[in-house]
């Protein structure tokens, strides 16, 4: 990871920009849902284009520029990643199991203790 510090800046015009997204996003949901005696394709075109044009406003945006850095940043730690094998895998999908027996039986047996001593022990409900 790089130790690169961040600034955020934001203009008044990045501001108007993701607000414009957003409104074309309203928009579109309102265009799907007012022109329901069309045909269902050209409805969904309309969502669809208004979702296409408010990711073309944000992309030019600050916002959307640091977006897609932080993308391609996560997408080249994920490439760095060691992955487990399959046999690592279901080992340790073993233990975890068998962990979760073992304290589902614990956590039973001290229920189970708390409930015979105040029941039985404090309160004399046999």
């Amino acid at each position: 990871m790089s130790n690169s510090s961040v600034e955020t800046v934001t203009t008044p015009s990045d501001k108007y920009k993701i607000v414009l997204a957003v409104a074309i996003i309203a928009i579109g949901i309102f265009a799907y849902s007012y022109f329901s005696d069309m045909n269902i394709y050209a409805r969904v075109g309309m969502f669809v284009g208004s979702l296409v044009i408010a990711a073309l406003i944000f992309w030019f945006s600050e916002a959307g520029r640091r977006s897609v850095d932080f993308a391609t940043g996560s997408y080249s730690e994920l490439k760095r990643v060691v992955w487990p094998t399959r046999a690592e895998t279901i080992q340790m999908t073993g233990i975890v199991f068998a962990f979760v027996i073992v304290m589902a039986i614990f956590l039973w047996l001290v229920d189970k203790l708390i409930e015979w001593i105040i029941y039985g022990v404090f309160l004399g409900w046999n």
